[in-house]
């Protein structure tokens, strides 16, 4: 199997454990909505059809850059503008300085707009 091949396989997967991952932690309850799907369509239901599409391009679009990434910057990345954990607590976490979390996020950050 090429390497290219492989790579994209692999981001592939990572995106679809990190979108999993996103719907059981996002998931809307109610009791029409056995997964959350429609009561999160309802929430968009008055925007025009291209302003939804186009807001689920730039999510997928997303996901993809933060997939590209090294794990280690990936979830750095996650956490804190994701999950809204803190630098500290991050880098208390995984037993590492600031300095080195907010290097890894900016240098993740970076890369990822040179994808859009």
């Amino acid at each position: 199997m090429p390497d290219e091949v492989a790579a994209e396989l692999f981001a592939d997967r990572r995106y679809q454990k990190t979108h999993e991952r996103s719907t059981r932690r996002n998931r809307v309850h109610s009791l029409d909505a056995g997964d959350g799907t429609e009561a999160a369509v309802g929430i968009h239901s008055t925007d025009c059809p291209e302003a939804v599409f186009e807001m689920m391009e730039r999510h997928c679009r997303l996901c993809r850059a933060l997939n590209s990434l090294p794990e280690r910057q990936s979830r750095r990345i996650n956490a804190h503008y994701i999950l809204g954990v803190s630098v500290q607590e991050i880098a208390k976490a995984e037993g590492v300085g600031e300095r080195n979390i907010r290097k890894s996020i900016s240098r993740g950050l970076f890369a990822m707009k040179k994808t859009f």
